[in-house]
């Protein structure tokens, strides 16, 4: 028998928490369209972001090490299907809607620079004068405008849970509310959302320990004296593994996301019973997140957050990149500016709406880190002689 559209929301209505989010009470989209006869809308607004040219440049965008300096570490793309794996277990555990937590989670590095967190500081230093820059809302762009696929207009028309939930932040820096739609958002996002933002935070934190350990940059020395590295290695301590082994490592790994996920979803259930939802509405009206490690495990990965900051992030190794990707964002940035009739055709033609800055930002963002890179090296001779007064 083929389970049709409205099984799958009688399904919904048996198996989801009355606080999650139904596909059956979706806002819609901007742009009205008929339903699919076996697909949820949010399941096919998974598909769009799976079938956009943007999600498909995330395998060349650097998530720590710069693209192509290694076969085995994360880019935006790993790192993108390894949070939405985590948050569908979270969201799967907890009796959300598992469909919207892994699109969102596949859509929210949607608006990363090349060059990594390097090329993000670049940017916004950039376009400080021109209205700044926010990897959380350029996703939002580039699934409202950027990505071109209809006849009859921009974007890929997700529902508004999806594009709500891309938005992290409620406040601009000056403390304004954010609007979408032209509707203020309001004070928490809904609890897919909040899942996709913790397993995104929880998978930096453990992969990006997994990184730096194949780099070489962090050993199992320098992770000893965490709280959160010792109560993961008893596990790896217990089969027998030699702390000095590349098992050992790569089984703490395990353990470590494995015991912030536990924290997540035995935390958050405590929390959700404790107010007693009747709705998903009344878990976005209240102005905390009810999706977070307990305030232990809180503690202990912030201690492991500083660690990778001060070892892995900023490593003076790291940072001679960081310092060679912001200069060549500049220079590109500058270069576009100067010469718009270079940029490609959808950003020339939004240059009238958006202004020449934010169409160049717009266009240099959606770049991989390869195609950044050729570009710099194109326009670097032209910049050159244009320092020296040659033609």
């Amino acid at each position: 028998m083929i389970r049709e559209l409205e099984d799958q929301h009688t399904l919904e209505n048996s198996d989801l928490a009355p606080f999650a989010t139904h596909n059956r009470n979706t806002r819609g989209r901007r742009m009205p369209e008929e339903e699919h006869p076996f697909r949820t809308d949010f399941q096919r607004d998974r598909d769009r972001i799976l079938h956009s040219r943007a999600f498909r440049r995330l395998e060349y965008k650097t998530q720590v090490f710069l693209n192509g300096t290694g076969d085995h570490y994360r880019t935006r793309l790993t790192h993108t299907i390894e949070v939405a794996a985590i948050a569908r277990t979270i969201a799967r555990s907890l009796r959300l809607n598992e469909d919207l937590t892994e699109t969102i989670s596949l859509a929210h590095d949607l608006g990363h620079t090349p060059f990594g967190h390097a090329g993000e500081r670049a940017l916004q230093r950039i376009m400080r004068p021109y209205g700044g820059f926010d990897h959380n809302l350029q996703a939002l762009k580039v699934v409202d405008e950027l990505e071109i696929k209809y006849p009859g207009f921009d974007g890929i028309n997700l529902t508004w849970e999806v594009r709500s939930g891309l938005v992290k932040h409620r406040k601009n820096e000056d403390g304004s509310p954010i609007l979408l739609d032209g509707e203020v958002l309001p004070p928490s996002p809904s609890l897919e959302a909040q899942i996709a933002d913790v397993a995104d935070d929880l998978t930096y934190y453990g992969h990006d320990v997994d990184d730096g350990l194949d780099s070489g940059l962090l050993n199992t020395r320098m992770l000893a004296p965490l709280k959160l590295w010792e109560l993961a290695s008893r596990s790896a301590l217990a089969r027998g593994l030699s702390p000095d082994g590349e098992r050992f490592a790569a089984y703490t790994v395990r353990c470590l996301i494995d015991a912030m996920v536990g924290d997540v979803i035995r935390t958050s259930a405590k929390a959700l019973e404790k107010a007693a939802l009747r709705s998903p509405a009344e878990a976005c009206a209240r102005p905390g997140h009810l999706i977070s490690f307990s305030p232990e495990f809180t503690e202990t990965t912030r201690e492991l957050r500083d660690f990778l900051y001060h070892n892995l992030y900023f490593h003076p190794e790291l940072e001679a990149l960081n310092e060679l990707s912001f200069t060549r964002m500049n220079r590109i940035f500058a270069y576009y500016t100067g010469h718009p009739e270079e940029m490609g055709e959808t950003a020339r033609s939004r240059i009238g709406r958006v202004g020449l800055e934010r169409a160049a930002a717009d266009y240099i963002a959606g770049m991989t880190d390869r195609f950044a890179m050729k570009e710099y090296d194109r326009i670097e001779p032209t910049a050159e002689a244009s320092r020296h007064g040659h033609p």
